[in-house]
């Protein structure tokens, strides 16, 4: 559960993103989707975000895996909640490889507003735990499991590690940076140099 109360405007947010995910499940658990973006909100709301933020986390996958469309979002949340999830999506999903939407993610993380930075930043945490949770149950057949092989998985994080650095030393009184890097670092045995 959040730490603190929810707003009535993060409950509606929360109640849109249940309709919308209702029937998705995660790919290797297949524990009901709606649980990420919740633990998503969850890390935004313990890292001290807004009400706007946490809303947006909430929302970070509605555009690219659901029929919500932005006009939506804009007239229940406004315009800068807006922004924040179609920041945080992978543009033209359906279109793009894997390769081409995780370069994107990463090329994007040096000039991205603080918000977008950490929303994606405990999207990709919330990820990694979930990985290193099935992991523990699955062994290396977990990697079956997604569109793309260890070693991808392996460049991505990897990637995404020397991302958030720069954002650990840029904002260094944000702790959420740095546990993704730790922990990241810790699972794939990637050097944090």
């Amino acid at each position: 559960m959040m730490q603190n109360p929810m707003t009535p405007k993060i409950f509606e947010a929360l109640e849109m993103a249940v309709k919308a995910h209702s029937g998705q499940l995660r790919k290797a658990s297949k524990t009901p989707y709606i649980f990420h973006p919740f633990r998503v909100a969850e890390i935004v709301q313990s890292a001290g975000q807004s009400e706007g933020v946490i809303i947006a986390a909430l929302l970070h996958d509605v555009l690219e895996d659901t029929d919500v469309t932005e006009k939506e979002i804009e007239e229940r949340f406004g315009r800068q909640v807006l922004e924040w999830v179609r920041g945080a999506c992978e543009p033209e999903h359906a279109t793009k490889s894997w390769q081409e939407r995780k370069e994107h993610t990463i090329r994007y993380l040096k000039e991205a507003p603080f918000e977008i930075a950490m929303i994606i930043c405990a999207d990709k945490l919330d990820n990694l735990r979930s990985i290193k949770k099935d992991y523990e149950m699955m062994g290396e057949k977990l990697w079956g499991c997604f569109n793309q092989p260890k070693e991808k998985q392996l460049w991505y994080y990897s990637e995404l590690v020397r991302s958030f650095k720069r954002l650990v030393h840029q904002y260094s009184d944000v702790d959420l940076f740095s546990i993704f890097v730790r922990e990241t670092s810790d699972f794939f045995g990637i050097g944090t140099d």
